[in-house]
This record gives structure tokens, sequence and C-alpha cells, in this order.
């Protein structure tokens, strides 16, 4: 009697799961994530720098043989466990639970610098409307708005501007996590990210209208052939790949968890990964549009005005809005999508974390976003809106991505294909709910060539770091918060392994893996018949 009325307890527990309320918004949803700063910033300059059009070769075959096979890895594995990453991976194999716990602090650690680009981006969006940078974009973006320290070392003498603007990018952030899945990250993404495509739909536009529109497109696609026998080249086709998808670091294994139980996953993955190579593209056209009339303007060649990051986003675009006609307007659209582009994938990165600690510790989803968004604000208003900040937020990004993201992916694709082998199993998962099959070639591309590729790319990164260091910054800045830090989320993730999990996590897992597809979607009226798992596939829509 006792057991009858515990499983029926835990089958309310499971019955509440936060759930997308359909494919669609889910796919928005990943779209958001991964659709952010790097797609506007980062890809024109990597690909013209790597070959111009030659480059989009290499690209397409990393987002054909890693991006999408290891997007699917991220949808089978959140999906099929049904939890946060340390819940997920503790599901596939309780060994392998430290793995979630790195990809969450990793999301951690990128979640407190990404806010506060958001915040410089939301500042420049007002601006543009009165070109307040002058004459001299560089002077203006360094010493006037962030009062940078010509000296490297930490400190923390705070910038209001920077820091007011911060605070309410993560009251924004935190607002809408606060609301759940679908009612706050669901209904946030169908409302930016078409806003997002719109604005920069528009940029692209006005910036192919441009005098010297054509040179900067003629530097963007001619292709360089011999590039294409450059392994750095590969190399840095399947980084940006990485970088730009949200693979490997928990967010598509916590957006794939709240799926119905009959989705069209390798669908989805394909939807989401050509869209996102899509906006790069179209990224890189208005980008070197607009690079093709600066240099215009200045007399000179398209590459001595190339830049990517943060000089092209705050130095040379507003070099190039005080430049043209119309440019608050270019301004306005320029900031203004970088401002949705970041805080669509600021959501999904702060979202895992909060959904660990929920899965963790059983907290509703409002203390769970107060709990740990407030920390995570709390570390990203001390670090960044200060005189050191641009410093620190440099070392961080850097070792972030190439050893934190890059690192956790290599080792989960090891831990997954060769010590566990579980592949097969999220093969055939993949297979019994999508309309696209995966098979061999699948498990070849995520078992051998991309842990290849990522392990490459982790140790030459290691090499560099170790005899270079980094930017020719201090070397106690970037042990403190690089190499320190991405040591200290390893050994974090490890202890995290040891704090116990809320009871009935288990038995939560196995009622729901026991329970017919339909009932897992919707309550089933008594006497229905339970539909097998070919039986319908209503649950894509």
């Amino acid at each position: 009697m006792n057991g009858g009325t515990r499983s029926v307890a835990q089958h309310e527990v499971t019955r509440k799961r936060e759930v997308w309320s359909g494919r669609s918004v889910f796919i928005m949803a990943a779209i958001g994530s991964a659709v952010g700063l790097g797609n506007i910033w980062r890809f024109p300059y990597i690909a013209y720098e790597n070959g111009g059009g030659a480059f989009l070769i290499p690209y397409l075959v990393a987002l054909l043989t890693a991006g999408i096979p290891l997007l699917l890895v991220d949808y089978a594995i959140g999906h099929k466990f049904r939890g946060s990453p340390p819940l997920a991976f503790r599901r596939l194999r309780r060994g392998a639970e430290f793995i979630g716990w790195w990809q969450v602090l990793v999301c951690f650690v990128i979640g407190v610098y990404y806010a506060v680009i958001v915040a410089w981006a939301a500042r420049y969006t007002f601006f543009s409307i009165t070109e307040a940078w002058g004459d001299d974009p560089e002077g203006f973006f360094m010493s006037s708005f962030l009062n940078q320290d010509t000296d490297a070392t930490f400190g923390l003498s705070f910038v209001p501007g920077v820091a007011w603007t911060l605070l309410l990018v993560w009251i924004a952030t935190l607002a809408v996590l606060a609301l759940g899945v679908q009612r706050g990250i669901g209904n946030a993404n169908r409302f930016f990210v078409p806003l997002l495509v719109l604005l920069f739909g528009a940029l692209v536009v006005r910036s192919l209208t441009l005098d010297g529109a054509t040179t900067g497109l003629d530097a963007f696609f001619t292709p360089n052939w011999s590039a294409l026998t450059d392994t750095g080249v590969w190399i840095a086709a399947y980084a940006q790949i990485f970088f730009s998808l949200s693979v490997a670091f928990g967010i598509m294994v916590t957006y794939a968890s709240y799926l119905k139980r009959k989705t069209n996953l390798t669908g989805s993955g394909l939807v989401v990964g050509f869209s996102n190579s899509s906006f790069e593209v179209l990224a890189g056209i208005g980008v070197f549009s607009a690079l093709g009339f600066m240099a215009q303007a200045q007399g000179v060649e398209v590459g001595e005005v190339v830049a990517g990051g943060i000089g092209l986003a705050f130095i040379a675009f507003p070099t190039i809005v005080s430049e043209m006609p119309g440019g608050p307007l270019f301004g306005v659209l320029f900031f203004g999508s970088l401002v949705f582009a970041g805080f669509t994938s600021m959501i999904s990165i702060i979202q895992v974390t909060v959904s660990a600690f929920q899965d963790k510790t059983g907290l509703g989803r409002v203390p769970a976003v107060l709990a740990i968004g407030g920390v995570s604000a709390i570390v990203s208003l001390l670090l960044f809106p200060t005189t050191t900040g641009l410093n620190t937020l440099d070392v961080v990004d850097r070792f972030a991505n190439q050893f934190g993201i890059v690192g956790v992916a290599f080792v989960a694709l090891v831990v997954v294909a060769w010590i566990y082998r579980r592949l097969p199993e999220l093969r055939d998962h993949l297979n019994s709910v999508s309309s696209f099959k995966v098979g061999t070639g699948w498990m070849v591309f995520t078992g051998i060539i991309t842990p290849l590729v990522l392990g490459y790319m982790l140790f030459s990164e290691i090499r560099d770091r170790v005899r270079d260091g980094y930017g020719g910054l201090p070397d106690s800045l970037v042990t403190a918060f690089g190499w320190s830090v991405q040591a200290g989320v390893i050994i974090l993730a490890v202890l995290l392994t040891f704090i116990p999990w809320r009871r009935g996590i288990d038995e939560e897992y196995e009622l729901d893996e026991n329970r017919p597809l339909a009932s897992a979607q919707a309550p089933a009226s008594s006497g229905d018949p339970s539909p097998g798992p070919d039986s319908s596939t209503g649950g894509t829509r």
C-alpha cells in the first residue's frame, strides 16, 4: 500500500516536469541560443582570414561531420535521460556525472562575463543615436566608456555607466527565467529571434546599398583555394562550428530534456544547424559590405580595416556609423541585433545552471533562479564593470572557450563513445523518435572524427598557452583568471558529485521510462489505449 502511494506521488512529480508547448518553440529557443555574438563578430573575420569563399567548404564539412552530429548527441542525452546535464549524465552512467557538472560550471563562467558584453551593446544602441563616440571611437570605447586602466593587473574600481546597465541585463535575464521554460524562455525566444532576424535583415539590406559594398563582398567571398591545403584552416572551421552551435556544454542537453517524448530530434537538429550557419553567412555579407564602404571612404584596402570580436563591434562599426549617411539608424540596427542575439544566448547559458540546481535540490523555479542567478549576477557585477574588466574578460573568455568547452566536449565524447560505449543506444533513441535516421556514419563522426579534432585543438591550445602566455598580459592575470579558473571548474565538478541528490530522483526516471509515450505527453483518460512508439507523430508539432 505504501509502495503504491509512493509510486503515485512520484508519478505526479514526474508529470510536473516543465515541457515546451511544441517542437517549434524548442527549435526557436535552440536557434536563439546558437545565434549569438560570435555569429556576428567572429565568423566573418574567421572566414576572411582563412581563405575567404574557400573557407565555406571546410566550414560545411565541419557542420556536417561534427556540428550537427554533436548536436544530436546532446539532444539524445537530454531527451532520453530527462534531466539537466549532471542528472542526464548520471542516468547515462553514475561515473559520468562529473561531466555534467563540468558543463554546468563552464556555463556559469561564460554567463558571468557574457552579460557585460550584452550590456555594452545596449549602451551603444543609444550611443548610436547621437554618435556619442565622436571622432575617436577607439578612444571613446577604451577611455571614456570603459575607463580602462593601462595597467593590466586586476582591480575593483567600478565604472558606474557599465555597472548599472549590467545590473539591468541581469534583472531582465532572471525575470525571463523565473517565468519558466514555456512562459519565460519559450515566449522570449518566439519574440526576440524573429525580431533579431528582422533587424539584422534590415541592416544587411542597408549595407548592400552602400558605396564600396561590392568591394567588401569581393574580399569576403573571393576564394583562396590554396588555403584548403592548410590544416589550420580546417581546424578553424571546426572551431567555429563548435563555438557557434552551443554544443557540448550543457545547453542543448538541458533544452532537449524539456521536449515531449515523441519528438523529431534529428529533423530539429538539421533545422537548428543550418539556420545557425545561414545566419553566419548573412552576417558575413552584412559586415563585409559595411567594411567595404569603410575602406572606400578611407581610401584603403579592405584588409586594412578588417577586424573581429570586440574591435569590430565597438570600434570599427562606430567608425562606419559616423561616416555613412543615416548612420544613427544603421548603428541602432547593428547594436540592437547584438543585444537580442546576446540576450537569447544569455538566457540559455544561465538556464543550464538553474536547471542543474533544481534537479539536485528539488527547489522550485523561482527560488532556484534567485539563488543561482543571484550568485552569477553578483560575481559578474564584481569582476567586469571595472577599469580592468576588459583584460579580465579577455582572459576568462579565451580559457572558457578553448579549454572549458573544447575540454569537456572531448572528455564527454571519449567517455560516452569509448569508455561506456553508449553511442549505439543513443543512435537507437534518435531513430526511435525521428524521421531522419542516423547510422554508422553518425557514429564514426561522433566517436572518431570529432574526438580527434577536439583532442588536437586542446593539445595545440595547451602547448601554445604554456609556451607563449596570452596576449602579452601579465602571467599573474592569466594564471588567476585562466588556468586557475579552469582547474577550479574541474575540481569543483568532481566535488559536486559527492553531494546527495534529492530523494526519489531515480524512481522518477524509472517510472517515466516505463510509462507509455502518450501518457508522458498529456494525462490520458482512464480506459484509453496506450499507443506504441510508432503509432503517432503528433508530439512532433
